[in-house]
This record gives C-alpha cells, sequence and structure tokens, in this order.
C-alpha cells in the first residue's frame, strides 16, 4: 500500500495531511495524484468520503507553492456547482495549505461583493467559485481569466 510520503507532494502538505490524521491514500487519491502533479488532465469518480477534494487539492497546493499570487488573475479556479460544495472545498483547501503561504477566495452568491472584490484586487492564488458568482465579476471586470 502506498503512502502520502510516496506521492511526491510538497511536505508541508505531507505535515497538513499528517496532522488531518491520514497516512494512507485512498485508491482515487492514489491513481489522481501522480497524474495532476505531472500536469496531465484527470477526470476521477468515486463515492462521497473517498477523498476526492484531496486527490485535486494537495497537488494544487504542490504545483502552486512554487509562484506568486497576482492582482485580479487568479493562478488557479476550482468551479464548485453548489454554494455549499465551494465552502466544502475551500474548507479543505485551508487545512491542506494550512503550513504553505497561498492565497483563497470564495465566491459564492449571499456575501458581499465588497469583501470578495477586495480579495481578487490583491490577487488570489486559489479561486473557488459557483458558476454565477464567477460571472457576475468577470461581467463586472473584476477578474482577468487567461
Amino acid at each position: 500500500m502506498t503512502s502520502f510520503s510516496d506521492l511526491s507532494l510538497d511536505p508541508r502538505v505531507l505535515q497538513a495531511v499528517s496532522e488531518s490524521g491520514y497516512a494512507t491514500p485512498t485508491p482515487i487519491q492514489q491513481q489522481a495524484i501522480p497524474s495532476a502533479l505531472e500536469g496531465r488532465d484527470v477526470l476521477g469518480i468515486a463515492q462521497t468520503g473517498t477523498g476526492k477534494t484531496a486527490a485535486f487539492v494537495l497537488p494544487m497546493i504542490t504545483h502552486l507553492s512554487k509562484g506568486r499570487a497576482r492582482a485580479r488573475m487568479p493562478r488557479s479556479l476550482v468551479l464548485c456547482p453548489t454554494r455549499e460544495l465551494a465552502a466544502q472545498v475551500a474548507e479543505q483547501f485551508e487545512k491542506y495549505s494550512a503550513h504553505v503561504k497561498l492565497s483563497m477566495a470564495l465566491l459564492i452568491g449571499g456575501v458581499s461583493f465588497k469583501d470578495q472584490d477586495k480579495l481578487i484586487d490583491r490577487g488570489v492564488d486559489v479561486l473557488i467559485a459557483t458558476p454565477g458568482r464567477l460571472l457576475d465579476h468577470f461581467e463586472r471586470g473584476k477578474l482577468m481569466l487567461t
């Protein structure tokens, strides 16, 4: 059985994984993480509770740990169909990036545009959003998605 340390993740990510109480990756994580770290596209399907979010968040944090955010140009976009799922992904991102200096903005409805605009203007490494709120910010000229 593979351990997380066998997956070539950033040591700071491994520390956060360990602190979260995980030692062994799930099958979806074992299959997805190496491909994602190589920059390949990954399509993963698995049951609820099998660690799909970590399967893409852990390699994303490892990649992003090697650069800096710029104003209005997020380095990574996670698009979620619902506010609840977006909030869940944001929570996982914060947990696993605890030892890596990365910024994140959560763009969902029901939250002030002004507060979200401030985060975007500062520059974020990761933008986690629902489609409607992402389009709202894009159409207002607040985001550059290139």
